[in-house]
């Protein structure tokens, strides 16, 4: 009787064991920098094989990264997401695929509205392997011809993450942060325009060119 018991238990086990979370031993992890680390989030989160996602801050040199203090560019770090992965479940690649999908790899200045170091696009690669990987997906993609331009994000060594403070990832403030970001983007443009209709009128009230002498 103690034996079938036993037997029992065993089996449970095992099934429990099937649909269980892979073990940290099991995963791995990835941090990509796409511009505004919120945009990032929901494609990985949504991804079969994905455990977990982490919005954060890397690629700096102050250890005192603080979203204030990155989104005003004092820092070098840039926003980014550390996604850890079932390798089992979905690859590298795949990883790879999702982040060029959600980004504009020709842009050098940052992503969409989004502008500065803290929004630049780049892969964090912890190891020589997934260095050549995202190397080779990067130039398959350029060689794609999806693009008219050349592909600029960077393929940098991994750095330090440094998650994200726990405010960043409650709702109100997010939608506050958010406001706050689209109020900034606009106020950029709007001084663009003002900068670029203050040329315009400059160049408008400038004397014109002499006319050629009609006694000549």
């Amino acid at each position: 009787m103690i034996k079938k018991i036993f037997a029992s238990l065993v089996a449970v086990a095992a099934l429990a064991s099937d649909g269980a979370e892979p073990t940290p031993a099991a995963t791995k992890t990835a941090i990509f920098a796409g511009g505004c680390f919120w945009c990032m989030q929901p494609p990985y989160d949504n991804a079969k094989g994905v455990v977990k996602t982490v919005v954060g801050y890397t690629g700096g040199s102050a250890e005192d990264a603080t979203y204030e203090k990155v989104s005003a560019h004092r820092t070098k770090h840039r926003e980014a997401i550390e996604v850890t992965y079932d390798p089992a479940q979905i690859s590298y690649e795949q990883l790879l695929d999702i982040f060029w999908r959600n980004i504009n790899p020709t842009q050098a200045d940052g992503q969409f509205h989004d502008i500065g170091l803290s929004y630049q696009a780049a892969i964090f690669c912890g190891s020589d392997e997934d260095k050549k990987t995202a190397e080779a997906s990067k130039e398959m993609l350029g060689k794609s011809g999806k693009f008219s331009k050349p592909i600029v994000t960077e393929i940098l060594p991994a750095q330090p993450f440094y998650p994200a403070e726990d405010f960043t990832r409650n709702i109100t403030s997010r939608i506050t942060l958010i406001t706050k970001r689209i109020m900034l983007a606009r106020a950029a443009s709007v001084s663009s325009k003002k900068s670029g209709a203050r040329r315009r009128r400059k160049n408008n009230s400038a004397p014109p060119p002499a006319a050629a002498c009609p006694l000549l």
